[in-house]
């Protein structure tokens, strides 16, 4: 018969209460035992002298017999300096399951993904804006070609106007100018004239 020393679960619900008793180990946990050794209440602190008592000399006895405490029973005999308890190296405790590492991946690439989408559409408003600033430009430059030929055409009536004035101008100072020397000489003539009729008189 394989004896076990382990824990069987007492209390009520979310209040539990263990009892730590000596047990075939085909029985159920919470069924029929040999001999109870001790109890543990998890409810208490830490610290407390009552979450866990043991009677030493028969969990002793128990063990001296072949009767296998489980793991929590012999961190209770290790405490109580009933039995050693040899130290454990598991290091693949911490490490996730395979599920666990499943939605850790699934989890990665949806975040890559939405960081991918925020990167896009961070940078689509700025191609947009530039696109918008270029069409601005292209219809600024249209803009002014269009209004340099209606300058020019606006500018050569007013210059013919102001060439005109100036041709114009010109031919009247000219006009003067023969007029002046016909007065003069109209002028220059009628002394001569007085001055021949003078000296006829005196002959």
């Amino acid at each position: 018969m394989a004896t076990s020393i382990r824990l069987s679960r007492g209390g009520s619900k979310k209040r539990p209460y263990y009892r730590i008793v000596v047990a075939d180990g085909r029985s159920p946990r919470d069924g029929k035992f040999i001999e109870k050794i001790g109890t543990y209440n998890p409810l208490l602190a830490k610290d407390d002298e009552k979450r866990v008592v043991l009677d030493g000399e028969r969990a002793r006895h128990w063990l001296s017999v072949g009767a296998q405490p489980t793991d929590r029973v012999a961190r209770f005999l290790d405490a109580a300096g009933v039995r050693e308890r040899a130290a454990r190296n598991n290091p693949k405790k911490a490490e996730p399951g395979e599920k666990a590492k499943e939605r850790a991946e699934e989890r990665a690439e949806k975040l890559k993904a939405a960081d991918e989408a925020a990167a896009e559409a961070a940078a689509a408003p700025a191609v947009e804006e530039a696109a918008a600033e270029e069409e601005t430009v292209e219809v600024a430059a249209e803009k002014v070609e269009e209004a340099a030929p209606e300058a020019e055409a606006e500018a050569t009536p007013a210059d013919e106007a102001t060439n005109e004035g100036v041709s114009a101008e010109a031919p009247a100072e000219g006009a003067d100018e023969p007029a002046a020397e016909v007065a003069s000489d109209e002028s220059a003539s009628a002394p001569a004239e007085g001055a021949a009729e003078e000296e006829e008189a005196k002959a």
